[in-house]
């Protein structure tokens, strides 16, 4: 068998990106080029019996005890999907509607909060939004582009807080806690749903058009709601979930088998407990846990076999002397990295294929990986709405009036992505906003 071993590391790490590009442009999925490439490259650098270590890498990867927290929380997502917490949440919250301008829109946002801090997943979050949120603001007379951007913007602040499973990941991939991530991440989470909500107010004050306040007829069509039905469920998740983490009286496992069970008690005694909502959240988990595993697999075993190659050496060598040796350099090289790559690839791809290699290369300059890890879920909250491949742009067009063009929609959140490089720099120049806790 061919040794290319003998064409260095630099041209090995040139071969293996266009393989993978070209895999990509066929229309392979992403779990599989991983693992092609992955075993093409042990084949032909190392010979057969280095597949082995393809093996011990998946395996490692796939039974890690914190593991089993990411299918609980998709769990808790999908049984919230399919409940009426989210539509009560939403009506218990109509009161900030009435009597500010811009006010549903700051609604859709608080919302958006509750909901993200009780699953950590964006796709049904912005999905429940979208049917819930963005017709209510259109029928009073919002501005399309406002009401779109606010809703999808709000769908997707799932990945910054807390249980967010991008999070988690990243906790896996960099071997640190994610307890702490979690603490670190809070802040900074509340700090870009406080610019979203900031941002709709101020420009509601200065153009009073975008937003118009309801009508009388407007408030008497809307239902009466139980507060205490609508809020003491979802709060006392969050309380159970996110208590239980910062007071250390659980792990991040722990809480989210605790969270599920609160979920589900909470939808026994709302009366919408059924076999088709359990099966039908079973199957929603196991796809989308699927697809997280099967990508984390070729991930994690192209990473392993680039590193074996030297590659790690190599990146380093190279970022390191584009910036000059400057740590602050070498950060903002790997923030246009990541930036670059989120706006084509999954998150999970990103994550798994990146931060074995960078997190090294940033503790080697000083920096907190704790902290890095909430500058990388930011920079994945800008990919969350980046076109071309912007998921939470998907996820609402799904459910959007068939008059809203997804063009419309990546226009309309271009504001909400400059304020997410805003909290992304802010938390960059001034780390202590992330590490507050220590």
């Amino acid at each position: 068998m061919f040794d290319m071993s003998s064409i260095g590391i630099a041209w090995g790490s040139v071969l293996m990106l266009v393989m993978m590009i070209g895999l990509l442009l066929t229309g392979m999925q992403l779990a599989f080029v991983t693992g092609f490439v992955a075993i093409f490259f042990t084949l032909c650098w190392f010979g057969p019996d280095a597949l082995p270590l393809i093996a011990s890498r998946t395996y490692s990867f796939a039974s890690g005890y914190v593991f089993l927290a990411v299918p609980m929380f998709v769990l808790m997502a999908a049984l919230l999907d399919r409940s009426g917490i989210a539509k009560d949440l939403f009506d218990a919250m109509k009161s900030v509607g009435r009597k500010v301008r811009g006010g549903v829109a700051v609604q859709t946002l608080l919302v958006a909060v509750l909901l993200a801090s009780m699953s950590g997943v964006i796709g049904g979050e912005t999905v429940l939004l979208g049917i819930l949120a963005l017709p209510q603001m259109l029928r009073l007379g919002y501005d399309r582009k406002l009401a779109i951007g606010t809703t999808c913007a709000g769908g997707a602040l799932g990945t910054m807080l807390p249980p967010s499973i991008v999070l988690i990941i990243y906790g896996m991939t960099a071997s640190v806690s994610i307890g702490d991530l979690f603490k670190a991440s809070f802040v900074p989470a509340f700090i870009l749903a406080g610019c979203y909500i900031a941002y709709v107010l101020i420009r509601c004050k200065l153009n009073p058009a975008l937003a118009p306040l309801p009508s009388d007829s407007d408030e008497q069509d809307e239902p009466e709601v139980s507060y205490f039905k609508a809020l003491f469920f979802p709060l006392l998740s969050v309380a159970v979930v996110l208590g239980s983490i910062y007071t250390g009286i659980a792990s991040v496992t722990e809480a989210s088998a605790l969270g599920v069970v609160g979920i589900m008690i909470s939808a026994i005694i709302r009366g919408e407990m059924n076999v088709k909502m359990l099966k039908e959240s079973a199957i929603a988990t196991m796809r989308t846990c699927g697809m997280i595993m099967w990508i984390g697999i070729g991930a994690s075993a192209l990473v392993g076999i680039y590193n074996l190659m030297g590659g790690i050496n190599f990146v380093e060598e190279v970022i390191l002397g584009l910036s000059g040796g400057s740590a602050m350099g070498t950060l903002l090289i790997m923030m246009v990295i990541l930036l670059v790559l989120g706006m084509f690839l999954d998150w999970v791809g990103v994550a798994l294929l990146t931060m074995p290699i960078f997190v090294p290369i940033i503790t080697g300059l000083g920096f907190d990986p704790i902290w890095f890890g909430v500058v990388f879920c930011l920079n994945m909250q800008v990919s969350f709405l980046s076109p071309p491949f912007g998921p939470a742009a998907f996820y609402l067009k799904s459910v959007a009036p068939k008059d809203i063009s997804l063009g419309e929609i990546f226009t309309s959140l271009l504001p909400f992505i400059a304020l997410q490089v805003f909290v992304l720099s802010l938390v960059i120049v001034f780390p202590d906003l992330a590490m507050w806790w220590k």
